[in-house]
């Protein structure tokens, strides 16, 4: 992209806008199985769909979304308002003898936060759905899986001041807006912050300060009330011959970049702040990587390490490989894996996990690790996650006695499932599940499970445990000590809540 002023930004947007290039738009041109086949990179189904109805959109989405090169008259005329001129001033095209010959991707993503749905076109480095192969070291990525998760885990807060570390294309500043007054967006990229400019001006989002540095360098000294970063935290070797991506790669061995990452976010969250990122961490030997994350953040913050997956080195290797253009079969392919294999196997690592680590400046002492299960929809993780936090405050601020004293609501969201031994007289196993949240499965006994199911909110739990002593004929004391460490858990992941 050149550094021309943005003013053609705003004729632009108007055109694509006019156009009907949108997520609804286009879908509605090439039909919803070509459609599915973008998300999945896969260019022709929507190639031949867009040929087959010549018009503006079809040039756009052919030119933008797909990266083809089209007859500059067909661009120029797609784009009254910004012209061709403004396309190349903006550094989206080029033009070569009468060809308008893509630079950049321009797409448009649908995406819901908190707030709720939001849409946007999104400027990025031409990709592999665009016939860019291999990607080029300073390649600015579009809008990705990881990108979606994190937006989806933002957290339903108003705040003053946001940050967003290592912004990349800058839809993760776009959202942060949406939540914050003014925001601050970091890179080690020259190019992703002028992407990211653009980003903004196309999408009429004032607000957001742009600045060049690693890591925390941008803001040293700065408090913010909300961070989000999903930073390069692939774990690449460091190795001659290996290609290295900025919007991936953190330049530094193993997972010492998410660590620093991690670690920095206490200097800079503010009173009662927030940060949420994405990140990878090494599991080696006995030190299982979610429990070496819990440890980056250090003493200070309430800490919640969730892993979504984890990987084995081949995979993890397999993975990234193809991320960047390298595939079976290629040439240098096994070398390549090779290393990443090599540099794994000198750390002694067993896998690589793949999640989500939340800080909270709320001084509970929460300090969590766990394994978020297989099939959890993210739609209401963000918010879950909020009410986790919040619960843990209030769980903090009650004794026992206090607790004992409180009325609790099962969640609407549980259910419990009995399993039993044909002919047995009660059942052998008791589950109580998650319908939202993690998705979470706890095996409960019976004085639990009816505690739960009296859970009304009209009854402190006091009363409830005496009763339930009383029906299982058992002394009162010992089944109160056993069972109230267990409603804390219950209540801190949202099984039960305050009435």
């Amino acid at each position: 992209m050149t550094s021309a002023p943005l003013q053609h930004a705003d004729a632009l947007a108007r055109d694509l806008a006019s156009a009907g290039l949108t997520s609804g738009g286009v879908r509605a041109l090439v039909g919803d199985d070509a459609a599915d086949a973008l998300a999945r990179m896969s260019a022709a189904p929507a190639r031949r769909a867009a040929l087959a109805h010549p018009g503006p959109l079809s040039t756009l989405v052919r030119a933008l979304v797909l990266g083809d090169r089209v007859p500059s008259a067909d661009l120029s005329g797609a784009l009254p308002e910004a012209g061709l001129a403004g396309a190349v001033a903006l550094g989206v095209v080029t033009v070569e003898h009468d060809e308008a010959v893509p630079l950049l991707a321009v797409r448009p993503v649908t995406m819901r936060d908190a707030v709720g749905e939001a849409a946007w076109v999104i400027a990025s480095d031409l990709d592999e759905l665009s016939g860019a192969r291999p990607l080029r070291p300073d390649h600015v990525l579009g809008v990705g899986g990881a990108a979606r998760t994190l937006v989806q885990l933002l957290p339903p807060v108003a705040a003053g001041t946001a940050l967003d570390l290592g912004t990349g294309c800058g839809i993760i500043a776009l959202h942060l807006r949406r939540f914050a007054e003014r925001v601050v967006a970091t890179d080690v990229s020259p190019r992703a912050l002028e992407l990211a400019a653009l980003n903004a001006a196309l999408n009429g989002v004032d607000g957001i300060e742009l600045r060049l540095g690693s890591l925390y360098e941008p803001v040293a000294g700065e408090r913010f009330d909300l961070v989000a970063s999903n930073p390069p935290f692939v774990i690449t070797p460091r190795a001659e011959g290996v290609p290295a991506y900025e919007y991936r790669d953190g330049g530094l061995e193993g997972d010492r970049l998410m660590e620093a990452a991690v670690a920095g976010v206490a200097a800079h969250l503010a009173p009662g702040g927030t940060a949420r990122m994405l990140g990878n961490w090494e599991t080696r030997g006995e030190a299982a990587g979610r429990d070496r994350a819990l440890q980056w953040a250090g003493a200070g913050l309430d800490v919640w390490v969730l892993e979504r997956e984890a990987l084995s080195p081949v995979a993890y290797a397999e993975l990234w490989l193809r991320d960047g253009g390298t595939r079976p079969g290629d040439d240098g392919h096994d070398a390549l894996l090779g290393t990443w294999l090599d540099d794994l196997e000198a750390r002694g690592v067993d896998e690589v996990g793949m999640g989500w680590v939340v800080l909270h400046d709320g001084g509970t002492g929460l300090s969590r690790a766990e394994r978020v299960p297989q099939g959890v929809a993210l739609e209401r993780v963000g918010a879950h996650l909020a009410e986790a936090l919040e619960a843990e405050a209030w769980l903090a601020a009650r004794d026992d006695d206090a607790l004992l004293a409180e009325r609790l609501l099962a969640a609407p969201d549980v259910t419990e499932a009995r399993h039993q031994v044909p002919g047995a007289a009660g059942p052998t196993v008791i589950e109580l599940r998650q319908g939202g949240g993690l998705g979470r499965s706890l095996s409960v006994d019976a004085a639990l499970a009816g505690l739960v199911g009296a859970s009304d909110g009209e009854l402190p739990v006091g009363v409830l445990l005496g009763a339930i002593a009383g029906l299982l004929e058992v002394d009162e004391a010992p089944l109160v000590a056993d069972l109230l460490p267990r409603v804390r858990e219950l209540v801190r992941i949202g099984m039960l809540t305050p009435a």
